[in-house]
């Protein structure tokens, strides 16, 4: 094997590091950890910076990976081969669950719509794949939310779509908790008047969450007396499940 370009290592041992949990690590804490003088260590962070592999916290002067980086890595498993491994697991979530199903993934903070498959019946609904929805007030958004993992804290202002929408930032972090918990979020009339929602996570074989399966109906079929039909939220987290398998292999 040739000869390899020192510089060039340095930066990879910074990313491991940074990419190795979930906080902030200082120069200090870098440079220990690498047995590097600070200085050098400066000039590789810079670079890194520039080219957005890295983040500066510009509270703490910490660093953290940077957004063009996972962008970089998410194309691993790109948009359409994960549209491609949930078709049909689509398609069987929406005949069981009798209600349309949605497939979505984060883009630029929402949530970006790749795969709809219609309500089982012969109501007018119209074809949603291409359509933004706003990630703080629906099911898929709130699940992408939840497993982000460089999201940064929810700021202000959320926008109200309805009066039960929660926008709160404090409030919206509280209950992407409980969906890190439970495995899966839902909805109560946030988005739409009169609309429940429910979705799960899908991941991929690393086990990072890539997108999240999810169905939407009327509040008086999945949620009578505004209580959630757990029946639906257990046919989701089955085809989320369903999907996460097949990626794996």
């Amino acid at each position: 094997m040739g000869e390899t370009i020192q510089s060039v290592e340095r930066a990879a041992a910074i990313l491991r590091l940074l990419a190795s949990g979930p906080r902030l690590l200082g120069v200090a804490e870098l440079a220990r950890a690498m047995g590097l003088p600070k200085g050098t260590l400066h000039g590789i962070l810079r670079t890194l910076v520039h080219v957005g592999f890295v983040e500066q916290d510009q509270a703490t002067g910490k660093y953290r990976l940077g957004a063009t980086l996972l962008h970089l890595g998410s194309t691993y498993l790109d948009v359409n081969e994960l549209r491609t491994r949930s078709i049909n697991w689509a398609d069987a979530l929406a005949g069981r669950s009798r209600e349309s199903a949605w497939i979505g993934t984060l883009h630029e903070g929402n949530v970006l719509v790749i795969h709809h498959v219609f309500r089982p019946d012969d109501s007018m609904q119209t074809l949603q794949v291409g359509t933004y929805l706003p990630a703080h007030a629906s099911a898929l958004g709130k699940v992408l939310l939840a497993h982000d993992p460089y999201g940064e804290p929810v700021a202000p202002p959320l926008e109200p779509h309805t009066e039960h929408t929660t926008v709160e930032p404090e409030a919206l972090e509280a209950e992407l908790g409980e969906v890190r918990a439970r495995g899966w979020a839902s909805e109560m009339e946030e988005l739409v008047e009169g609309e429940v929602a429910v979705a799960a996570p899908i991941k991929d074989r690393r086990g990072v969450v890539v997108g999240a399966i999810g169905i939407r109906g009327a509040v008086e079929r999945l949620a009578p007396d505004r209580v959630l039909n757990m029946e639906y939220v257990s046919y989701v987290r089955d085809a989320a499940r369903a999907i996460t398998r097949d990626l794996a292999r």
